[in-house]
């Protein structure tokens, strides 16, 4: 089993997750639509020295390496990769994957429209016509704006921040073929699809190619499954065991009562016998008990009796005997 990752990790499962994503290979349609996503969500448009140009900014230093390449790779466009500190609560370096030229020859082939400064569009259907550009659309936007809550956490949660409404039909739609159960919900920075099933968390981490994630995903939820299942059982004896143990108390005490008033020797011959073995086996239970009387009785048929018991001991009260 590969060793899950620890709550108190200094690397989240969310990065280790994605850095595993930046060294998936693609053929040429997927690193289309992997770039599509990347785009799209990570973009934006700016004027620089009278210059209009293409950002694509991200926190994460292999997924702006990753974009770089793809650039490269798709378009043979030689981008610019500057770095700037966050100067706010989080410091994190954040990377800029800059395209001074060209912008427009970038954003129509990958089904990216503009307004102004901002990029548009919702999910391209001629970049997705094939299963593994589907996979590959979905692994982008995963690295764009995506996370996933370590599985060792209370609950499982992956969440992938699309921004728009449009985006987001588009996305639920995409996972819907692969019968991902995905939910969306709104929030201040816009449309966030979800998935909190571990099973469906554990179909999309296979979908876009995070198999080591998967496999350490899997491990923890199978021991948590395990452990959540040996607790049940426990916690089911424990409830039998004290209800057993409340029964035969309360028995004890009814006989003891029954003693006191009317003396066990005045009770019907079955209902003596029990009785007495109750009071010398005050431990056993209702099979075992049955093995000591003659003939040998059920479980059902001492419980019977003893209910009997319960009744005589409820009759002599009301009596006031």
């Amino acid at each position: 089993m590969a060793a899950p990752l620890k709550g108190g990790s200094a690397v989240s499962f969310a990065a280790e997750t994605k850095k595993e994503l930046t060294g998936v290979v693609d053929k040429p349609c997927c690193k289309r639509a992997e770039l599509s996503a990347l785009l799209r969500l990570n973009g934006s448009l700016h004027t620089v020295e009278n210059r209009e140009v293409l950002d694509i900014a991200t926190e994460n230093a292999a997924i702006a390496r990753r974009i770089y390449l793809l650039l490269k790779d798709v378009f043979q466009v030689h981008a610019e990769v500057l770095v700037r500190k966050k100067m706010r609560l989080r410091k994190n370096n954040v990377y800029l994957v800059r395209i001074s030229r060209q912008a427009e020859e970038v954003l129509e082939p990958l089904e990216i429209s503009r307004r102004g400064e901002s990029l548009e569009g919702g999910v391209p259907k001629r970049l997705l016509g094939r299963d593994c550009c589907r996979r590959a659309y979905m692994r982008g936007a995963f690295l764009a704006a995506g996370s996933v809550n370590n599985p060792e956490g209370a609950s499982y949660h992956l969440e992938i921040a699309l921004g728009d409404a449009e985006l987001s039909k588009g996305f639920l739609r995409l996972l819907g073929t692969y019968d991902l159960d995905a939910r969306a919900i709104q929030r201040k920075r816009g449309e966030i699809v979800y998935l909190k099933e571990g099973e469906k968390i554990v179909e999309f981490l296979n979908l876009v190619g995070a198999h080591q994630a998967l496999l350490r995903f899997e491990d923890v939820r199978i021991l948590k499954d395990m452990r959540n299942q040996v607790n049940r059982l426990v916690n089911c004896e424990t409830a039998n065991l004290n209800k057993t143990v409340q029964a035969a108390v309360r028995q004890i005490e009814n006989i003891r009562f029954l003693e006191r008033t009317i003396g066990l020797e005045n009770l019907p011959p079955k209902l003596r016998e029990v009785a007495e073995l109750r009071l010398r086996h005050p431990d056993i239970n209702l099979k075992e008990l049955g093995a000591l009387l003659g003939g040998g009785v059920t479980k059902s048929g001492v419980n019977h009796r003893l209910r009997k018991l319960d009744e005589w001991a409820r009759r002599v009260r009301e009596s006031g005997g």
